[in-house]
């Protein structure tokens, strides 16, 4: 069993973080030593790895609710898993696909501009057009 300040340090997960993932449910609240503090156990340790490494591969809090759901209930298949990251998978292409058009347009709009001292500027021009069509 460990406190939250070591579950925070083991996990590399800020306390707050903690305490957040517990008052949504992706965590399970902890017993209490009678002087208030919380001790987490092997497998909320695990969990909060599981949530940690599911964050930093860009899901959502509601797909890691979804996912846990699936192990929770030991009664899932790969399939299920697998469609849930596919979905994830598309979002993130999505988003790339938007960033790169967004960086096209500001390396464009950045070219225009010399730089130099002169008020008039291209890109504050260019900032005002609207491009709406």
């Amino acid at each position: 069993m460990v406190t939250i300040g070591e579950l925070s340090k083991q996990t590399c997960c800020n306390i707050e973080t903690i305490r957040y993932y517990e008052r949504i449910g992706l965590l399970s609240k902890p017993p209490r030593t009678e002087g208030g503090h919380r001790l987490y156990d092997h497998e909320q340790i695990k969990r909060l790895v599981f949530i940690r490494r599911s964050r930093e591969l860009g899901f959502s809090l509601e797909e890691i609710r979804t996912l846990l759901k699936l192990v929770d209930g030991q009664r899932y298949t790969c399939e299920e898993v697998k469609t849930v990251t596919d979905g994830h998978l598309e979002d993130v292409k999505k988003k790339i696909s938007d960033l790169r058009r967004l960086q096209k347009t500001l390396a464009g709009i950045s070219a225009q501009c010399q730089g130099g001292q002169v008020p008039e500027c291209p890109i504050i021009d260019a900032l005002f057009e609207d491009n709406r069509q």
